[in-house]
């Protein structure tokens, strides 16, 4: 069995489906994983780098599960059919790459989404408003550095997450974690407030930036588990 890092693992807890997709898979180590453990059923790979290509389809022929697991040559959702998988992971992208994604194919976004960009997942958090997903589960792994993942599920209305929270702060750092206030999570507001208070001024970037750290560490004071 493929050994999976802290991210990865945190990916993999967060899926479950008939069908599935792992987009940019590289190695394929998280679907053959997911296929192993019985997290799903079928699955479709789809990379469009050859070299990781190539990777994935020995990688899975070696695991055995070419008859349950599909790779495929393609960019993003564009190797899916409408209505194909139930839900699709991407894992180590940024989060302006996840959107490009998102955005281009609109038609082939299932109802579930297991997203862990390398940086900040605000924009992902802010389309999934747009685009009526709820933040289902949220999740921030160790290692090179604090790792957020996040599941999203297509719902109707607003999404409950937000309710009663800083506005800001919530898009920035998430919803649940901030509700949950991990310890992970409160370092990382402590080192965003240390590192903007010595970047800020008046009218700069940094300063509305650090308006919103100190907004969270508020919260997370007054929510002390």
């Amino acid at each position: 069995m493929p050994n999976l890092d802290a991210r990865l693992q945190a990916a993999l807890h967060l899926i479950q489906a008939d069908m599935h997709a792992d987009i940019g898979s590289d190695h394929a180590h998280l679907p053959i994983r997911l296929a192993q453990l019985g997290r799903i059923t079928r699955g479709v790979i789809v990379e469009v780098n050859p070299g990781p290509l190539e990777h994935a389809r020995v990688n899975v022929a070696r695991a055995g599960l070419t008859d349950r697991l599909e790779v495929r040559a393609g960019n993003g959702l564009a190797p899916l059919a409408p209505g194909e998988v139930q839900s699709a992971s991407m894992t180590g992208m940024g989060a302006q790459t996840m959107l490009g994604i998102l955005t281009r194919t609109p038609g082939r976004v299932p109802d579930a989404l297991v997203l862990q960009p390398n940086d900040s997942p605000e924009p992902l958090r802010r389309w999934a408003q747009e685009r009526g997903y709820h933040v289902a589960a949220e999740v921030l792994a160790p290692g090179f550095w604090r790792y957020p993942v996040l599941r999203l599920e297509r719902q109707s209305g607003p999404d409950p997450a937000y309710a009663g929270l800083p506005g800001n702060a919530a898009l920035r750092y998430g919803p649940l974690l901030l509700r949950g206030g991990n310890e992970l999570l409160r370092e990382q507001v402590a080192a965003d407030i240390a590192r903007l208070t010595l970047l800020a001024a008046p009218g700069r970037a940094a300063e509305h930036d650090l308006h919103v750290a100190q907004s969270a560490a508020v919260w997370l004071s007054g929510n002390r588990k």
